[in-house]
């Protein structure tokens, strides 16, 4: 029933209109060109001793590689995207736009696709390793820097 929720958020995602401004409710961010949705998230990992927590990033990584295989099938193999020189551009200082800067410096890398004229994407966040792990996904019509 969860992969079956997640497509359909996607599918949403993908037919919605972007905001004129930003717009942040909950676990949904949108604004000029994109959309950002935690499709879940997991508990917090403050008392945990490592154990628990690698548990949780495998399955949200095994979520993540579920879902994009039934993207895969509409939309071919996903790219798999490193964000990690795109932190680094950003912390060097250099303009990255939105949603690539802020989902950098929270998510190591993406499968992503480009499907009409915009851009979707899988990937698994966490801020710090006591916070919480979020399968996210990522619309938009800004290309990838």
């Amino acid at each position: 029933m969860e992969t079956a929720q997640h497509l359909a958020t996607v599918d949403d995602l993908v037919a919605r209109a972007f905001p004129a401004r930003a717009e942040r409710s909950g676990f949904r961010d949108s604004g000029p060109g994109h959309h950002v949705v935690a499709l879940a998230t997991s508990e917090e990992f403050w008392e945990d001793d490592g154990t628990r927590w690698s548990a949780v990033r495998e399955q949200y990584e095994a979520d993540r590689d579920a879902l994009s295989t039934l993207l895969g099938a509409r939309w071919g193999p996903p790219q798999v995207f490193s964000l990690w020189s795109v932190l680094d551009r950003s912390l060097s200082g250099e303009h990255i736009p939105e949603p690539w800067n802020d989902v950098s410096c929270h998510v190591p890398d993406l499968h992503l696709w480009r499907a009409e004229a915009r851009w979707i994407a899988l990937g698994v966040s966490q801020w710090d390793k006591e916070l919480p792990f979020q399968l996210l996904a990522v619309v938009t019509a800004v290309d990838p820097p």
